[in-house]
């Protein structure tokens, strides 16, 4: 069997879940990968048979997306062409984790294809999202369609939705709780997070950069390059983690039993929707680094409560009952 697994690569958890589902599906068959996008800091161990420069939403520095850099970076006339010349055929199932250029080969082509997605759950009317945001459905529509639908989220909102993958080396660790607190937030620029962060003082804050190359220290802030082990190890033995309205990264602090508080990016409807569902389960959420910012922070700090999830390991049979129902 050979089996073509597409991954969006626009931030980093795409790739982190593939980096759990790829050795499964390798044990189905012939496995190729394709990725498309151009904001991951983490990358597979894998070779990638297709690299394609895909579309992808620009980070800003202010809690949005850089909409000007986001403009520049798009080719669309490349998109097109990769989209009608990507071979297909040879595949007896086709998986495709948000990524454009192989779902819509797939539709130009008539070939069925899986998703097997966080963004797919979005299909169920009953996964939260927040009112007067509808415009932006059309983009889980018409983004990365398929003809299947696998999603993951925070709860079962629907019978195709499972409880988040969560990384086998993320369930095998041994955590602890050195007192200080993990940051991810890649659309707040690092003097932003600095001045903030440094006004809770009674902590260390260990924070994930994307546009820092070295490690630095201001006063009781720390500076790190985004890499997946330094931040794994400051996960586990962290106290809580701060962080944007991804899926991932907050699905795994929570199974590890950490605090977590988000602040979702402005203008970014996925993860305005996550942050909904994340606060119906006792997340705290935080809409933006303002005035009000530092009090909500000194508060969760000081009073906040870590949140219980039951993340069973179901990754391994939903890929084989995925392999089962879907190839061709």
């Amino acid at each position: 069997m050979k089996i073509l697994y597409a991954i969006q690569g626009t931030g980093n958890g795409h790739i982190s879940r593939a980096r759990e589902i790829v050795p499964l599906l390798q044990q189905h068959g012939e496995l190729d990968l394709l990725v498309s996008g151009t904001e991951a800091e983490v990358s597979l161990a894998q070779a990638l048979k297709y690299r394609y420069h895909g579309f992808s939403f620009i980070f800003g520095k202010k809690g949005g997306v850089d909409k000007w850099a986001t403009f520049k970076t798009m080719n669309l006339k490349q998109l097109w062409k990769d989209i009608h010349q990507l071979p297909l055929n040879d595949y007896d199932l086709i998986v495709n984790d948000f990524e454009p250029v192989s779902a819509w080969a797939c539709k130009v082509q008539k070939l069925p294809s899986v998703s097997l997605s966080h963004q797919c759950s979005f299909i169920s009317q009953n996964t939260p999202r927040p009112p007067k945001w509808n415009y932006a459905e059309w983009l889980f529509k018409y983004y990365s369609p398929t003809t299947h639908h696998i999603g993951f989220h925070f709860e079962r909102y629907a019978d195709f939705i499972h409880t988040p993958v969560i990384r086998s080396e993320i369930r095998a660790m041994q955590t602890s709780n050195l007192g200080h607190y993990s940051v991810y937030l890649p659309a707040y620029q690092d003097k932003t997070l600095i001045k903030y962060l440094s006004q809770v003082k009674e902590v260390e804050w260990h924070v994930f950069s994307k546009r820092q190359k070295a490690p630095l220290r201001e006063g009781n802030v720390q500076i790190f390059p985004v890499n997946n082990e330094t931040f794994n190890q400051s996960l586990a033995s962290c106290e809580g983690l701060l962080t944007g309205g991804g899926f991932e990264g907050p699905a795994e602090a929570l199974f590890l039993q950490k605090k977590v508080m988000m602040i979702p990016m402005r203008g970014q409807f996925e993860q305005q929707c996550n942050a909904l569902a994340a606060s119906k389960m006792g997340v705290p959420v935080v809409s933006a680094i303002d005035q009000g910012f530092t009090g909500a922070l000194h508060d969760w700090v000081n009073n906040g409560q870590v949140v219980n999830v039951h993340f069973p390991d179901e990754t391994a049979q939903i890929v084989a009952n995925m392999v089962k129902q879907y190839a061709r």
